[in-house]
Formats: C-alpha cells, structure tokens, sequence
C-alpha cells in the first residue's frame, strides 16, 4: 500500500505545479487530489502551501469515508469536504482538481454554462459546463452543489468562485481544468464576434464516448 500512496503524492505534487505554473491559480488558492488505487485514502494539498514550495512530505493523506487525516503533519485543503463527496458519488473518478482559472471564473460570476463549442471541450466534459449553487467555502453545502451539477460530466462551474474537473487520474483532472478555460476563453472571444454555433446533442454524446473509451493509450490502474 505504501507504494501506491506514495505514487499518488508524487502525481498530486506534479499536478498541482503544473496548476500553478500554467496559470490556472494564483498564489495559494485551489487545490488538487487523487484517490490511492485499491484503498479509499486520498491523497491531498495542504492549506495555505506556496505550490512551488510544496513537498511529497507536506501532502495529506485522508480517509475517503471519515475524512480524517491518516497521513501527513498539515492541516489539508479547506475544500476536502467537495474533493470528498466527488469521490464517494463518482467511483470512476481518481482524480479532482479545483481552479481559479480567469475566464471559467467569469463565466462562473456570472452564472453562465460554458457550453460546448469545440471538440476538445466536448471530449472531456461530455456537454455543457453546468454552474452549481453558490454555497461558501469549505462548507458541506460545497459538495453537495458540485456533485449535483456535476452528474456524470468531466467538469462543473461553482458559481462566483471556480472550476472543479475530474478524470481517472488526477493528470486527466489537470487537462479537463485545462480545457474548460480554454473553452471558455473562446466562448468569450466568439460570442463578441457573433452568435456562436453549438455542437449538436448527438456530436457532442459521440465525442465524449469515444474520448472515453478508444481515444489515446490504454492505461492500467
């Protein structure tokens, strides 16, 4: 078991640099975890951590059903209770990563889906990126809101705060935060041109089952 925890951390501590690095948080906001293969600990960010100050031994490890903390010497992500009941109501996910990416969190101020206008948006969200009920942070409320609206998407808005994305590894969340601000800047941008043109029900259901099941390398977990 040791193994696998510690390959979760080392995947949690790559994600979240890259979270920081590309630009999808500022400073200390958001936070990234991965649920530990064939156990129900999650591995998670601490509160309040620089991002490029963060260690493998600063990571927190929890218990999925409790919550509490089994590993680690910091207090964890004020937002564990969110990344908590995504895994418990979504057992294909291994993955969660919550962002405060500039045009997803406009979208998300003012209460407006980010709907699927390309490929890519459609592929890893499986539709239109719903916003959930604005609850404050770190409540139960927070959870509770997200995994309603999230359904069995790839991605959900929390309105006037973020984005939360979701794939079979925390990796995958990183490229569903990636997307959806990118989807959301073109949204801007086209909708400033014109009236944007959506993808069909159908183009999008096809492009997300085939993202899901045949597209890129087979993976193992």
């Amino acid at each position: 078991m040791n193994e696998h925890i510690e390959q979760t951390k080392s995947e949690v501590l790559d994600a979240a640099k890259q979270m920081i690095r590309t630009g999808l948080v500022a400073a200390v906001w958001g936070n990234v975890s991965a649920r530990v293969p064939g156990t129900d600990l999650v591995v998670i960010t601490p509160s309040g951590v620089e991002y490029e100050t963060l260690t493998l031994e600063m990571l927190c490890v929890l218990d999925m059903g409790t919550g509490q903390m089994v590993e680690g010497t910091l207090k964890p992500s004020s937002e564990s209770p969110l990344h908590l009941a995504v895994y418990r109501a979504r057992g294909d996910v291994f993955g969660v990563m919550h962002t405060h990416s500039t045009y997803a969190s406009a979208f998300s101020c003012a209460r407006q889906e980010i709907p699927p206008l390309i490929e890519d948006l459609a592929q890893v969200c499986g539709g239109p990126v719903s916003v959930a009920d604005y609850a404050l942070p770190g409540s139960e409320d927070v959870g509770r809101n997200v995994v309603e609206s999230l359904g069995t998407k790839g991605a959900v808005l929390m309105a006037n705060h973020g984005v939360v994305g979701v794939g079979n590894t925390v990796s995958e969340a990183l490229r569903v935060c990636q997307i959806v601000e990118k989807g959301a800047q073109i949204c801007a941008i086209a909708k400033s041109i014109g009236e944007p043109v959506l993808l069909s029900d159908e183009d999008v259901t096809w492009l997300r089952e085939k993202y899901t099941t045949v597209y890129g390398q087979q993976k193992e977990r």
